[in-house]
């Protein structure tokens, strides 16, 4: 990948260039059309495997995970009260360890991977940690079958893994009930939106070279149904936000190649295991043709949805009950309604 990103008026070099676009949604009641999976959508022992393969194959200055870590964790410091006990969900363990920097006035900190080899990983890189004074404990678990006590930990922290769960909104009960009253859920899931342009070209070629399509890039949450997972988890006051993130790679074989170092290559129980060489050459010269920009360089975006949720307490905030308001919107409207701005 060869990019660049402006940062205060100054071009500094990175690995890759992200373009970012910003959303925030305030979530109440959510949305009703979100169901909790009753099949078998992923292949969770291959996506295993392919965590221990890119735990050889992680590259620590990649910095789209890096900058996803950094983010989520951006919202602890919007936040007074710290979080003693802390409980990481596999996806980006390391950057995540690597971005805390003091960050919720973490004490124990509790690693869980499905791959035992990325938990390897974690437990190799803790002595350059050494400073933090941290608590560091690490255990290989199942999200979708998490191995903790109920109400045991102040903050659960889930940096792109949960998206390959085949029971969403159960994973992020399970980690409600792991919480303490009061404990924050922090999680990063990419969104619908994220690799459109290798939707669109693994579309047409296969449309083109075999007649019809198979499932080569899993399904993805959407934005509007963040919101609802979040409310039926049982979370109190849940927010949810958006970040999109160009990246630029030399060429369609690159961007696979970064799939793989971060365990995102396809899982479908569905899938069809192997890609005709002439599918996979021609996939490659749509999406040059597509989307390949004057440098030569192709993108690939990548939707990052943000969710936050708290388990409930009775000191936290709680709405209004309907009807006791004291001032009507006419009040307002005729106390406001002649001052101009």
């Amino acid at each position: 990948m060869n990019c660049s990103r402006k940062l205060n008026g100054t071009l500094v070099s990175l690995r890759s260039n992200f373009t970012r676009k910003t959303r925030s949604y305030c979530t109440g009641d959510g949305y009703d059309n979100v169901e909790s999976s009753k099949v078998l959508i992923f292949d969770r022992h291959l996506k295993r495997k392919q965590r221990d393969r890119a735990a050889w194959l992680i590259n620590r200055k990649d910095s789209l995970v890096n900058t996803v870590a950094d983010n989520l964790l951006d919202r602890l410091e919007d936040v007074k009260k710290t979080f003693p006990t802390t409980l990481c969900l596999g996806g980006s363990l390391e950057a995540i360890r690597r971005s805390l920097r003091g960050r919720g006035g973490i004490e124990k900190l509790i690693m869980m991977d499905s791959s035992d080899e990325m938990v390897k990983l974690c437990k190799d890189a803790e002595k350059d940690f050494a400073s933090d004074n941290i608590e560091t404990s690490f255990l290989v678990g199942d999200e979708e079958f998490l191995p903790i006590k109920e109400n045991s930990v102040d903050l659960v922290l889930s940096c792109l893994s949960l998206h390959w769960t085949n029971d969403l909104p159960g994973a992020m009960i399970q980690s409600r009930l792991a919480l303490k009253p009061d404990g924050l859920f922090l999680g990063a899931i990419f969104g619908g939106e994220t690799l459109k342009e290798l939707r669109i070209a693994c579309t047409i070629a296969h449309m083109e070279r075999e007649g019809g399509v198979s499932p080569r890039i899993s399904p993805l949450a959407q934005v509007r149904d963040a919101g609802n997972l979040l409310t039926r988890a049982g979370f109190t006051l849940p927010g949810v936000d958006v970040d999109e993130y160009q990246v630029r790679y030399n060429s369609a074989l690159e961007l696979i190649e970064h799939l793989r170092a971060m365990g995102e290559t396809n899982a479908l129980v569905n899938r069809v295991k192997f890609l005709k060489r002439d599918t996979a050459l021609a996939t490659a010269a749509v999406y040059e043709s597509m989307f390949a920009a004057e440098d030569g360089t192709i993108p690939a975006t990548f939707q990052v949805i943000y969710m936050t949720g708290w388990k409930e307490h009775e000191s936290q905030q709680k709405a209004k009950r309907r009807g006791s308001a004291t001032v009507s919107f006419k009040d307002i409207q005729k106390e406001f309604g002649g001052q101009t701005s």
